[in-house]
């Protein structure tokens, strides 16, 4: 067991991974729905629809992720790293006129 999650109590590591599935998973969700937007080949509000819809594929496979048999960090840095690097790419190709 790692040693370092071990000095916090279980209750505050059960309260530390919901709140990874429920914020982490939001801002992974909100971050692809927006590259998805950015990149999809298809209409402005086509592609934004189906970024939308897509955001809930990733939002139940970030909650299982979530509470995955991972260390606390790997968890939170799993559900955020990406989730910086999808609204950027997201953010910059809506910039350059890849979207609405």
């Amino acid at each position: 067991m790692n040693t370092r999650s071990s000095s916090f109590s279980p209750a505050l590591r059960l309260l530390s991974r919901v709140a990874a599935a429920v914020f982490g998973g939001y801002a992974l969700a909100s971050a692809a729905a927006v590259f998805l937007a950015a990149v999809l080949p298809a209409g402005p509000a086509e592609a934004a629809l189906g970024g939308m819809q897509f955001s809930f594929a990733v939002y139940t496979v970030a909650v299982i992720w979530a509470f995955a048999p991972v260390s606390l960090p790997r968890a939170w840095a799993g559900l955020l790293l990406p989730a910086v690097v999808l609204a950027g790419l997201g953010l910059a190709l809506r910039g350059a006129g890849g979207g609405a």
